[in-house]
């Protein structure tokens, strides 16, 4: 173990710690004052669950993630000479990067406002998706950007793939956001697994600020596994989304030398489960005519619902696969091409088996409400209608870009 990885697991656990303590207690707040403010996801529609839950995880989120990196940036920026040797090292590099991370976060802050807002009032797609391209072309623009090799190089095609990414990125976890603890346990594994990534060829910076999101989704998760107390809502699904996406860029896959190029596709294969998700209901609506904004109960989650397991169950399974795909991307870094081809044909056949089960016939699964798990869900609701919980940790919000 080199001295940098040690630096980053000591101080990025303590740092995680105490995401994990502010999330979790800002999420007992936002509980008990969400009511008041008027921040409730109501039964209704295509949603699932019985009773109001409150909204408001994804400010907790943001705040928790905020504070804990404004307290570090505040530390190295204003303690001098004074710092551990260790990190010192490093100190004049994260001065540099300072700027750079402040841009994201206020870019990312400017989108959980918009979720906040959207949360209250139900703005238009229209709105939300140019305020999304916006601030994603404002990080490629600020030289945040892909690379990778070849075309991509050109500053005008990376920052159209970095702009392109980032907007996936954001909508994908808004359409996962649709049961207990899905969106935010995807997302803790995927940061870890980005972190992990990047770490694996030298990177400290990306790494220790995903950490700290790892640990204020933990901290959230608290409140939200099944059967959920809180929900995220378009507010932390949209900051989660722009965040990681930006820390996707922002971080490095590949520092050269004797590495792998294709430690590059990393983000592609962490993601893959959430990109499928994303793909697969759009494309759904759009063979039925419909636009690929509208919610229903047409996602990942739902249909294995449909094929007889439990929203728990259903959650677990997604988490599993997430794992199973992103795993492989932390050999990428030393692999060969027929190495890296090799990983991405295990996650191809890891989907293909999902899809596979997805298409399979059973009894229960016949009709399209029924193949949907609409009848389950509506039974759950009846069951849970008196207790005041959402049933079977159901968790549907309006899914919109």
């Amino acid at each position: 173990m080199t001295d940098d990885l040690r630096l980053l697991m000591t101080f990025g656990s303590v740092l995680a710690a105490a995401a994990f303590v502010l999330c979790a207690g800002f999420g007992g707040v936002a509980r008990r004052m969400a009511p008041r403010w008027g921040l409730l996801d109501r039964p209704g529609g295509h949603k699932g669950h019985a009773a109001p839950v409150p909204l408001g995880g994804g400010v907790a989120i943001w705040l928790a993630v905020v504070l804990v990196l404004g307290a570090c940036g505040a530390v190295v920026l204003l303690s001098g000479d004074s710092l551990p040797v260790g990190v010192a090292r490093h100190a004049n590099g994260l001065r540099e990067r300072a700027g750079e991370l402040a841009l994201i976060l206020g870019l990312a802050t400017i989108m959980m406002v918009v979720g906040f807002i959207d949360d209250r009032v139900s703005l238009s797609w229209k709105p939300r998706l140019a305020i999304q391209v916006a601030c994603a072309a404002v990080v490629a623009a600020a030289g945040v950007r892909v690379t990778l090799f070849g075309p991509f190089t050109h500053p005008l095609i990376g920052g159209a793939v970095t702009t392109l990414w980032i907007v996936a990125m954001t909508n994908a976890f808004n359409m996962l956001d649709n049961m207990d603890g899905l969106a935010a346990g995807v997302g803790l594994i995927a940061a870890f697994l980005f972190g992990a990534a990047q770490a694996a060829v030298g990177g400290l910076f990306a790494p220790a600020v995903l950490l700290i999101l790892v640990g204020a989704l933990a901290g959230f998760l608290v409140h939200n596994h099944a059967p959920a107390r809180l929900y995220m809502g378009d507010a932390g699904s949209n900051f989660l989304g722009f965040l990681l996406g930006s820390m996707t860029v922002a971080g490095n896959f590949f520092q050269g030398g004797r590495a792998s190029p294709f430690g590059v596709l990393t983000p592609l294969l962490v993601m893959a489960v959430p990109l499928y998700d994303m793909t697969s209901v759009i494309l759904i609506r759009l063979s039925e005519g419909r636009s690929p904004f509208q919610p229903d109960r047409r996602h990942f989650s739902h249909r294995l619902v449909g094929r007889g397991l439990t929203p728990p169950q259903a959650v677990w399974t997604i988490d599993l696969v997430t794992l199973a795909c992103g795993l492989g991307a932390l050999l990428l870094h030393r692999l060969d091409a027929w190495g890296a081809a090799v990983v991405l044909a295990q996650t191809g056949c890891l989907l293909g088996i999902v899809a596979i089960l997805e298409l399979s016939g059973t009894g229960s699964g016949t009709g399209t409400e029924r193949s949907l798990g609409q009848s389950r869900l509506e039974t759950a609701g009846s069951l849970a209608a008196g207790t005041g919980r959402s049933p079977g940790g159901v968790d549907d919000p309006a899914d919109r870009p």
